[in-house]
């Protein structure tokens, strides 16, 4: 990727305005929680969100937390029953992230659910980290700030080291406090932890009243949230996909990437940020097109190219016979 100017935003009300600003421009922006520092882009905003997995160098389209400033905020965005309202008034602020059905018309870009109907929210407990969120006054997406597979990051320096040039800005905001990522719990139809973290799962049984089931203790899988990476196939369209495709045949609908004549281009200047941004969105569209099958020309197996690749394969997967579903 081409390296870019990393500024460092200062934790006073000028330093988060600007980096609220640089929010709204596209940009991405780290900043501290409690937990890890994580790397802030505007939720709603699909380029922003796929130069993210490009400046960390994510494998594959992974569903992101949502950081939001209120309950208030979450509300506008998600679902709650009263186990995960409970939840929330039991710990937010605060390490622990709630998955939950999207509400329709939220507004979150499909690169942030990675394809599914639930999304992962939390509200941070770190004055910085809420006076961005306040003067940003929007829903962000942020993983950990460190490129893909290496230590989560602590401190400023820990960010600066490993983003410098990756990055648009850095909030100096000192230490994290938990230093631990957030504790993920899906709480519709059961309680179940998804992931161990800065709030212990004990504390979330004693406010439950009862046990956290695990993902393999789930009676209803199939609609569980979950990575894309654990399923075979995954936000397939209705039509059956074939992949590296040069001449399509009749009958069938191009998908195009390059320079191709195609009813739907990812992008006919062959950059792979535009593609990915455009990737979740094109596919709901061959589904209103109607497309029983479905040609993709070849994508490059470099950069977002691999993640693309790796959702179209999943979209190529086998279905269970008789089924327009994903197997």
């Amino acid at each position: 990727m081409t390296p870019v100017t990393t500024r460092t935003f200062a934790a006073d009300p000028a330093g988060l305005e600007a980096a609220a600003e640089a929010l709204r421009a596209g940009g991405l922006v780290a900043f501290p929680t409690e937990t890890v520092y994580g790397l802030g882009v505007d939720a709603r905003n699909s380029d922003a969100v796929a130069r993210l997995y490009q400046a960390k160098g994510r494998p594959s389209f992974n569903p992101l937390i949502v950081h939001v400033a209120s309950f208030e905020a979450a509300e506008a965005l998600v679902e709650f029953d009263a186990t995960s309202r409970d939840l929330a008034q039991a710990f937010w602020p605060g390490a622990l992230t709630l998955v939950l059905p999207l509400k329709e018309g939220a507004g979150i870009s499909p690169l942030v659910t990675a394809g599914l109907t639930t999304l992962a929210v939390r509200m941070p407990d770190h004055a910085v980290a809420q006076g961005l969120l306040a003067a940003f006054d929007g829903p962000v997406a942020a993983p950990s700030a460190n490129p893909s597979g290496q230590v989560s990051p602590t401190t400023f320096a820990h960010v600066k080291t490993q983003m410098t040039g990756r990055i648009d800005g850095i909030v100096d905001g000192g230490a994290c406090g938990v230093g631990l990522e957030s504790t993920i719990v899906v709480a519709q139809a059961v309680p179940t932890l998804l992931r161990a973290g800065g709030v212990p799962a004990e504390a979330i049984e004693a406010a439950l009243g009862g046990t956290l089931a695990t993902p393999s203790d789930r009676v209803d899988d199939a609609a569980a949230p979950t990575s894309p990476g654990q399923l075979s196939s995954h936000y397939a369209p209705k039509g059956q996909v074939r992949l590296n495709v040069d001449h399509p045949a009749p009958d069938e609908t191009l998908l195009g990437f390059g320079p191709v004549e195609a009813p739907l281009n990812l992008s006919p200047s062959g950059d792979l940020v535009e593609a990915a941004a455009a990737l979740f969105d094109a596919l709901h569209r061959l589904n209103e097109m109607g497309a029983e099958r479905i040609a993709v020309s070849p994508i490059p197996a470099h950069g977002l190219g691999r993640a693309i690749n790796d959702r179209l394969q999943r979209a190529a997967a086998p279905r269970a016979e008789g089924s327009g579903a994903p197997a």
